[in-house]
């Protein structure tokens, strides 16, 4: 058994590169092999959200906090709220983030493939965002 404390994992920005707007990235944990997933809680200010990324095997999101989007590639913008569980099916181009006036917190939970979890794309326009 192996008990991650809370405060024992220290939180991080969220890079420019991959996110719009301010992010903090909560580390819960990352499974030893052979196990692969890994889940940290993310927090968007209002405005804030991921760029266009894909997932190998796929990514769960547990909205846990405020109001949000969420999008797939072609589809169109879904609200998510506490309580919705969304599931991003294996390479599926997507984004998710807060919405224009209110935060959100999400638990994500992907696992890697060959050391790999995410792959990132492009950041998501004001205009892709705001659509």
């Amino acid at each position: 058994m192996n008990i991650k404390r809370i405060g024992s994992q220290p939180s991080a920005k969220g890079p420019s590169d991959w996110f719009t707007g301010t992010v903090r990235i909560d580390p819960l944990f990352q499974a030893p092999a052979p196990a692969r997933a890994a889940g940290a809680s993310v927090t968007f200010e209002p405005g804030a959200r991921t760029a266009w990324h894909t997932h190998p095997l796929g990514q769960t999101l547990i909205v846990t906090a405020g109001c949000g989007r969420a999008q797939c590639e072609g589809g169109p913008i879904a609200e998510i709220r506490p309580g919705d569980v969304v599931w991003f099916p294996p390479g599926v181009k997507h984004w998710h983030g807060a919405t224009p006036t209110t935060a959100m917190t999400h638990i994500a939970i992907q696992e890697a493939l060959d050391g790999k979890v995410v792959d990132w794309m492009e950041q998501v326009s004001d205009a892709q965002y705001e659509k």
